[in-house]
């Protein structure tokens, strides 16, 4: 360390949320660049980049030093709210740095308490926590805003001097250091002063740090709007908070000469960079304690598992192949699973799989839909008998070391699918059973992106919002859009570097702040169980709304990185869409035993098939788009392989690359399927001579070049990441292997080119039979279920108003009847009745859960209602109000009282005044004179203003489609469907079945006109 002269030790990445402007590859690369051997990374009370950071600094042979400024609550973290005038502030700052492993895990502790017990406003801790938890630990006395600097610039230097003891008695053995900075903030070079006479006095070392918030000096201006984008101001309010310019990672001789008057600082820096050792264990796997049950060891209860489960299978497998099957057949699984058991056990990853096994059957058992599977593990038969997939990947050739590679140790990573109502359900299951302190969700972070950047900086720059939104339209939607991609695909974008001033800077800062982390979430899917505590292995975090869940700091890769055993829970709505139609259906046939169970459905029925030939997929999972639905009439899937290949296919790289047109040339023997070797027809025949799938690279590696299906997937693997010295390596391997089985070497490299190209397009076979799986059970519910199918549909999309409306198109295609919504008849939902759907009342506009469940529960318990004013006077008008009532009238709710919808309409304020009486009358515990004769109030037609404005057809439909979201009642162009038949060609429906350059003529009514810039 002796050659460095400064090291940076207070330095806010841009993980320090909207306020740290620093890309973590760029302050490596600069540390470089400057020749230093060390940099510590400290952002405002978290720890979010720590592992990104080390593995950056790392890499380029720099040494990481992990840190984080923490607040410290004067009066300790429990005390939130107003505090005393002496002790102003919330909140003081204080760096830690991490000497070893105790100090990082003393810090991790320190960061996680300071969210999850002393939020206010900041993640606080308190010198009660310090005091506990220090070992391991530097510390360094902050900015102007620190523990030390606060007290001064309250002129309170008994204080200061009494808080300098306190932490040089706390961090002994000469771990705590007062800093100086020199900068253009006024107070700073005063604060520098009584900070040394301090130092002097109390015999506590100095160092220099810079307080680094952006990486270079130009950056100050782009610092300076980010700041704005975190405050919610703009740059022309001389309130917004603003740092100095100086604030950037300066060089060692920018700090040896700012220092010239005090080199110790500068020396201590080297040294404490020195004493700073703490390293990362990477891939170290910790996975969470299974305990088996007494006397068995995880082998052996995975063993006995997976046999008990493959028996209790083997009845569904016999049904499947039929006369098939038989002995040789069933030898096949058995070695399959002694196989797959095998390498498992031999991995040490029985546990992994028993624990998986564990909550997808707590999910099972309690009702909780559970997907077929999903990604690589369908291809485990271990997998299958244990119930953690529900598809038998024999019959489709899905191979298990595509899942897992006994050649190449890595996790297992099973991802699972549950059902969206009951997720949350088995992530409670998990925290139950391992412990809250060892199960968390992760974080995520979104990022400024190319739209959201413009917004952002056109904000701050205080520009117009009608401005900024043109240009933020300018910018392409395509998925991993840049500024710079934007500029060069939209000349329209590009003409503003030559705008005015504004748009310019606009742009410039832009550019600037494009991919800055903006904000942390929670992760969709992942959550981390562990064999200890988590925080012993990383902090945590919360967010500032009471309902956050509390997550990792770390991303999912970096969980992972760190060894962490990462599950993903996904709330997949098809699984609720099918648990409906299926709860409906069960309940409609209920002397029927067993119950319908969509799993033994059979594989091969023409109807279905049929429906998905025409293209009428809407509602068909991962087939409902235009351009599927178009690939559907075009290939005419006949099996189960054919749907496992749709969803393989459709994709940009298959379709542009033409593999989807050959695919179905073939199908239908307009084009020879054509084998470059005959050994390749058993691998490609159901694909038409195609390399559809990853699996097939290695099943063609294994028979042609000896490969053994882990080698394989190690080729396949190089293949998607197109290293070229790994590339050369397996080229090399495969055509020697080829060499010696004979194969010309010429069809080698042929084939090995061949696999290389369609490798970049290849797709997960066990993910598409999974998906698949649940694409035909969709579609068979549609086709023999249909009107079931669809209200499951329909109930899970009730808060969607273009997905309803979609829905509710495609049911009267089917000639499936869509009732209003009535109160005395609907549910909270869409429900069956006879055959017909009827509306439900929550999914009527303005109307809502609530209220719909207040006229249920009331009509469950007092029975149906005679007209408006009933409803009014028995109902929780605070639940039920004006505007539901509004809703619920122009949807035609209330039809069944014969009553004109603009008559009751005007009814509605007389109807309240009704039942807010009645509630008084309640609350008082009165009853009418009415009541008293036996009798209640009737309410008839003459309660409805006579004089009342009448609606026109035309207004009444407009209204209901405002509510419902289109025209259920009837449509305003009924009357023409004569003329529209006798003048259009198809209609919309239809459409998807024209071909790509053929002309069609359509009629309809015109809602809205929105203009679109095209290039």
């Amino acid at each position: 360390m002796t050659d460095t002269p400064f090291v940076h030790l207070h330095l806010h990445s841009m993980y320090s949320l909207l306020d740290g402007a620093i890309r973590v590859k760029e302050l490596v690369d600069k540390a470089c660049e400057y020749g230093m051997s060390a940099v510590a990374l400290t952002d405002h009370g978290n720890m979010f980049g720590a592992v990104d950071f080390f593995q950056a600094a790392e890499k380029k042979g720099i040494k990481p030093i992990i840190g984080c400024e923490v607040y410290v609550a004067p009066q300790g973290r429990l005390v939130k709210g107003k505090q005393s005038d002496k002790e102003q502030d919330n909140a003081h700052h204080l760096v830690l740095l991490a000497m070893n492993s105790q100090g990082y895990k003393n810090l991790c502790q320190l960061v996680t308490k300071g969210y999850l017990e002393g939020f206010y406003y900041k993640p606080r801790i308190d010198k009660e926590l310090l005091t506990e938890f220090n070992e391991g630990l530097i510390a360094l006395s902050a900015c102007i805003g620190g523990v030390i600097a606060a007290p001064l610039r309250r002129q309170d230097r008994e204080k200061a001097r009494a808080e300098v003891e306190f932490y040089r008695d706390l961090f002994t053995d000469r771990r705590f250091f007062l800093e100086i900075q020199e900068n253009s903030i006024p107070e700073q070079k005063i604060i520098n002063r009584q900070i040394i006479e301090l130092a002097r006095k109390c015999s506590v070392p100095l160092v220099a740090t810079n307080d680094c918030h952006f990486l270079n000096r130009e950056d100050a201006h782009a610092h300076e709007v980010l700041l704005c984008v975190q405050t919610g101001k703009n740059m022309d309010d001389p309130k917004r908070m603003r740092y100095p310019e100086d604030l950037y990672f300066k060089s060692q001789q920018e700090m040896v000469a700012a220092f010239a008057d005090h080199p110790e600082a500068i020396a201590n820096t080297v040294e404490i960079a020195s004493r700073c050792d703490f390293k990362f264990e990477f891939r170290n796997y910790r996975p969470p304690n299974f305990v088996p049950p007494e006397g068995k060891t995880l082998n052996q209860h995975l063993i006995e598992i997976c046999h008990a489960g493959l028996e209790k299978i083997m009845p569904r497998i016999k049904a499947f192949y039929g006369e098939k099957f038989n002995t040789e057949l069933e030898q096949v699984y058995q070695q399959r699973l002694e196989r797959e058991i095998g390498i498992i056990c031999d991995m040490g990853f029985a546990g992994y799989f028993l624990i998986v096994a564990d909550f997808v059957n707590f999910a099972r058992e309690n009702s909780i839909p559970v997907g077929p599977g999903r990604g690589s593990a369908a291809g485990s038969l271990v997998a299958y008998a244990m119930r953690i997939t529900d598809i038998d990947p024999i019959p489709y050739g899905l191979l298990f070391e595509r899942f897992l590679n006994p050649e190449r140790v890595s996790m297992p990573d099973i991802d699972m699918d549950f059902c969206i109502k009951g997720r949350d359900k088995v992530i409670d299951y998990v925290t139950r059973k391992y412990g809250q302190d060892r199960v968390s969700q992760i974080i995520t972070f979104g990022r400024m992106q190319a739209k959201g950047v413009i917004r952002d900086v056109g904000r701050a720059l205080h520009m117009a919002f009608s401005e900024v939104d043109k240009i933020a339209k300018l910018v392409p939607t395509d998925l991993g859009m840049t500024l710079d991609k934007a500029e060069k695909m939209e000349p329209e974008f590009a003409k503003l570097r030559q705008g005015n001033a504004l748009e310019r800077e606009l742009l410039d800062v832009a550019h600037s702040l494009e991919g800055l982390n903006r904000h942390a979430s929670v992760h969709a899917a992942g959550v981390v169980v562990t064999d200890q505590p988590l925080v012993d292995y990383l902090p945590l975090y919360k967010g500032t709304k009471d309902t956050d869940v509390v997550v990792t700091q770390y991303d999912m890769g970096f969980v992972e990185e760190l060894g962490l055993i990462k599950f993903d829970f996904l709330g997949l709505k098809t699984l609720t869409v099918i648990d409906d139609a299926l709860k409906i259906i069960n309940r409609n046939l209920e002397d029927r035993q067993p119950p319908f169970d969509i799993n033994t459905i059979p594989l091969d029925d023409e109807k279905t098939y049929k429906l998905l030939s025409s293209g009428a997929a809407v509602g068909v999972f991962q087939l409902e788009s235009s351009g599927m639905q178009d690939l559907l009439t075009r290939l005419k899937p006949g099996c189960f392989e054919d749907i496992i290949a749709l969803v393989a296919l459709y994709r940009p790289g298959p379709i542009e690359s033409g593999m989807i047109d050959d695919f179905i040339a073939c199908k239908h023997g307009r084009q020879k399927v054509e084998y470059l070797l005959p050994e390749l027809e058993s691998i490609l025949k159901e694909t038409y001579g195609v390399i559809v799938y990853q699996e097939q690279v290695m099943q063609v590696a294994q028979k042609l070049a000896g490969y053994s299906l882990g080698q394989a997937d190690i080729l396949r693997k190089a293949m998607g990441k197109k290293k070229a010295d790994v590339m050369a390596a397996q080229r090399e391997s495969f055509l020697e292997g080829a060499h010696n089985n004979k194969i010309d070497p010429r069809k080698a490299e042929e084939i090995f080119d061949l696999m290389a190209q369609f490798a970049e397009y290849g797709f997960n076979k066990s993910h598409s039979a999974a998906y698949g799986y649940i694409s035909y059970q969709t579609a068979y519910l549609k086709t023999h279920y249909p009107v079931e199918f669809m209200a499951g549909l329909l109930m899970e999309d009730m808060n969607n108003t273009d997905k309803v409306i979609k829905n509710i198109a495609e049911c009267r295609s089917m000639g499936i009847k869509v009732l209003p919504p009535d109160v005395n008849v609907s549910e909270l939902s869409f429900t069956v009745v006879e055959n017909n759907i009827r509306f439900g009342l929550a999914a009527v506009k303005n109307v809502g859960s609530k209220a719909a469940a207040e006229i249920i529960r009331v009509r469950e318990i007092e029975g149906q209602f005679t007209s408006l004013f009933d409803l009014c006077c028995r109902v929780d008008l605070s639940k039920v109000n004006r505007r539901v009532l509004e809703s619920l009238v122009k949807a035609g709710a209330f039809d069944g009282e014969k009553i004109a919808r603009a008559r009751l309409f005007a009814a509605i304020d007389t109807a309240m005044e009704s039942g807010q009486s009645a509630s008084r009358d309640r609350i008082c515990g009165q009853q009418s004179l009415f009541a008293f004769a036996g009798d209640e109030p009737k309410f008839d037609e003459a309660c409805y203003p006579e004089d009342a404005l009448s609606w026109s057809d035309k207004e009444e439909l407009v209204f209901e489609r405002d509510v419902l979201g289109f025209y259920l009642s009837s449509h305003p162009l009924e009357r023409h469907v004569d003329e529209l038949k006798r003048c259009t060609t198809t209609n919309t429906a239809e459409l998807v079945n024209c071909g790509s350059s053929s002309v069609a003529r359509i009629g309809g009514l015109l809602n809205t006109v929105r203009s679109k810039r095209t290039k």
